[in-house]
């Protein structure tokens, strides 16, 4: 179950900056997560300071 980036997120870039698999990019509006290059560790979503990642 890979995670998910929602409508909330603000574009700091503080998840993908931790992100060990590098399955974080910019997207448009928001940031994205590559669901197959997702390791599913949860550590995007502790970083997100407006809880705005969360498995899918």
């Amino acid at each position: 179950m890979a995670y998910v980036i929602t409508d909330d997120c603000v574009e700091c870039g503080s998840c993908a900056a931790v992100c060990p698999a590098d399955a974080i990019s910019e997207g448009d509006g928001k940031y994205v997560i590559d669901a197959d290059a997702c390791l599913e560790c949860g550590t995007c979503e502790a970083e997100c300071p407006n809880e705005a990642i969360h498995a899918e």
